[in-house]
């Protein structure tokens, strides 16, 4: 670490980028090789619908999360959002990517 007042080398900054270069790049290909599941989930609450989707790695969360968002557009206030969320979806679909 340098010296109070002191900048850091250049050195130091190519490696702080490489090292970040390589950790996105990381990422990319651990996404690709585990690519995870689309929901789609439409719901009908109080005479309007929506419809929304969303990707993700694990099933059950990106069904609630698809869930969650739909209702959003639906529902307003934390009590209707909450009956929202209870809803049977009428369509429905996971499918991996």
């Amino acid at each position: 670490m340098p010296a109070p007042g002191k900048r850091p080398s250049n050195a130091l900054r190519w490696l702080v980028g490489v090292g970040i270069s390589i950790l996105f790049v990381g990422v990319v290909i651990y996404r690709g090789l585990h690519p995870g599941v689309r929901c789609e989930v439409c719901i009908e609450f109080r005479g309007n619908q929506a419809c929304r989707t969303v990707d993700g790695s694990e099933e059950r969360e990106v069904r609630t999360s698809a869930i969650n968002n739909t209702c959003a557009q639906l529902a307003s206030g934390v009590t209707d959002s909450m009956a929202c969320e209870r809803t049977a979806p009428f369509k429905e679909s996971c499918n991996p990517l």
